[in-house]
Parts: structure tokens; C-alpha cells; sequence
């Protein structure tokens, strides 16, 4: 967020989010509540989030309130439409929307997410503890994400399946097989998969990073047709339609460094383009590669650098 040309209030309000919101979020997991005094299901929902951010606090978790009426430069900056909204923030950059957890089970759930996820620094000694379970399943889901990683996706494919097998109900191997299907080109199987989770299981981040992976894989541009968006931008740089289909493009493709280099361009030109349709392409190529990687780390960081430099 550039300060030239502001007024001293808009100023203000921005050091103090700096202060506030992303300087904690180098290392916590940032709750952000948008609100205002007027709204009802705010003021409903707000005891919740209170109540979950104390239990997680001990985890890492700080819970930062953004009142919009009174900042309303820092809720356009983020165009919220609707209040309540809620977000995720880790390292400058949102990682999650948390809007649709109106239940304090559903919120536990997505936050227990993004901690397996993120190396978030824990308030408590009691942080990061696991059942044996948890400590058994956790070296087989990083072979098999390895294995997934290193482009085998039918050997994925074999080792999430047996880890189901043992483990039926476990978020991360059921996301993991949902993508390793993805990757293997069996899309048809992981929509199933994804249509038989009940809607709260669908809406947690691992989740829809596995749904995002499918949609982008169901737009894999035919033959031929990624050379000729590159040509179309190649004679016209400025059109930004074109670019974010070439972006697009790319990031069905796999070419994720080519993708991110496009669509961070596009946001350091004209941020609000669309509705900030280059910012929300790059967070869900964030998602499918996965929060924790350090690829995401270090394009996370150059995001910020454009958003908040």
C-alpha cells in the first residue's frame, strides 16, 4: 500500500495495520474480522471468534478486528463487499477466507488446517502435539506427497489409497488423493470425490485447495492454444484480458514461476484490474501448490512488496 498522495488519516490507518495486523502475521496466524457497529451478524459471530482465538492463541493464532466504517480505506484495499468477512493472514498475505465458519467446530477445523500447513510460531508447549495416529500417518503423507511432488502421480495415487485405507476420515490424505488424482489425469475421480464431502468438510482449506487444482486442471488449454496467447500478448502487452488468460494458461500447464511472474505483474501495474482478478488467480496458484512451500513463501514475499512496499 503506497503512501503517496494519501491523506493523513488514510496514512495512519495503514501504519497502524502494519502495526497491528501485518507485523504480527510474520510469524502468527492472523485472524482478520471485518465489522461494523451497525452489523448484526457481526456482533452474532464475534463471541466465536473471540472464543476460538483465545483457545488458539497458545498455537500461534492473534485475532486483529478491522472496524470498516472507521477504515474504510483498508477494507477498499481488500474490497470487502459484505460484512461479516473473514480472513486468514500469514506472512503479509491472506492464505485463507474464513468467512463461511459460522460455527466454532468449522472454524477450529480450518484453523487446525493452516497450522498443519504453515510454520506458524506457537504461543504454548502444548502447541503441536499428536496422538500416535497423527505421529504414524504424518512420515507416510509427506512420502506420498513427495512421490506426488516428484510427478508420479499414479504411485500418489497408490499410496494415498492405502493411507485411506488406514486412515478414512483424515483430511490431508483425503485432499492429498483428490490431487494426486488430479495430477494422474483421473479428473472425473476426483470431482466424485470431492461431490461425496459433505459441505463442511469441502469448505476447509485443504479442500479447496484440491478443488482448485481440479478446475485448473479442467482448463488445460488445448494444443496450440498456449502459443497463441502468447502470441496475442506478445503483439498487445497491454491487454490485460489476454494476459490473464495466458496466465491462465501457464498455471494449467505447470509452469507456476511463468504464471506468477505474469500475474505479478499484472497486480504491480493496476492492482484493482478486474476486481483484482490477477491477485485472486495468484493466491489460488498458491493453493495448489500449497501454503507451506517455499516456492508460495518466497512469491508471497513478493506480493507484499507490491501491496504493502
Amino acid at each position: 500500500m503506497a503512501t503517496l498522495g494519501m491523506s493523513a488519516a488514510d496514512r495512519d490507518a495503514i501504519e497502524a495495520f502494519r502495526r497491528d495486523v501485518v507485523e504480527p502475521s510474520m510469524t502468527k496466524l492472523v485472524i482478520i474480522d471485518f465489522w461494523a457497529e451497525w452489523c448484526g451478524p457481526c456482533k452474532a459471530l464475534a463471541p466465536m471468534l473471540d472464543k476460538v482465538a483465545a483457545a488458539y492463541a497458545d498455537k500461534g493464532v492473534v485475532l486483529a478486528k478491522i472496524d470498516t466504517d472507521k477504515n474504510q480505506f483498508i477494507a477498499n484495499q481488500f474490497q470487502i463487499r459484505s460484512i461479516p468477512t473473514v480472513y486468514a493472514m500469514f506472512e503479509g498475505q491472506l492464505v485463507a477466507d474464513l468467512t463461511s465458519a459460522r460455527a466454532e467446530s468449522q472454524l477450529r477445523a480450518m484453523l487446525d488446517q493452516l497450522l498443519r500447513q504453515l510454520p506458524v510460531e506457537a504461543g504454548g508447549a502444548d502447541a503441536a502435539t499428536g496422538g500416535d495416529a497423527e505421529a504414524e500417518l504424518a512420515p507416510l503423507i509427506a512420502m506420498a506427497e513427495q512421490v506426488l511432488a516428484e510427478g508420479d502421480a499414479a504411485r500418489a495415487c497408490s499410496i494415498f489409497e492405502q493411507l485411506a485405507d488406514m486412515a478414512p476420515d483424515h483430511m490431508t490424505v483425503r485432499t492429498g488423493h483428490i490431487r494426486a488424482l488430479v495430477a494422474d489425469k483421473q479428473l472425473d475421480a476426483a470431482q466424485a470425490a470431492l461431490a461425496a464431502l459433505p459441505a463442511e468438510l469441502a469448505a476447509l482449506p485443504d479442500m479447496q485447495r484440491a478443488a482448485t487444482a481440479l478446475a485448473l486442471a479442467r482448463e488445460a488449454p488445448a494444443p496450440g492454444a498456449l502459443a497463441a496467447l502468447e502470441a496475442a500478448v506478445a503483439r498487445n502487452p497491454g491487454d490485460m484480458g489476454a494476459r490473464l488468460a495466458l496466465a491462465n494458461g501457464l498455471m494449467a500447464t505447470g509452469d507456476h514461476d511463468a504464471a506468477a511472474d505474469m500475474l505479478l505483474a499484472m497486480i504491480a501495474e493496476n492492482r484493482g484490474w478486474n476486481e483484482g482478478a490477477a491477485r485472486q488467480r495468484l493466491l489460488q496458484l498458491f493453493e495448489v501448490v500449497g501454503l507451506e512451500d517455499p516456492w508460495v513463501a518466497a512469491q508471497r514475499r513478493r506480493l507484499s512488496a507490491i501491496l504493502f512496499g
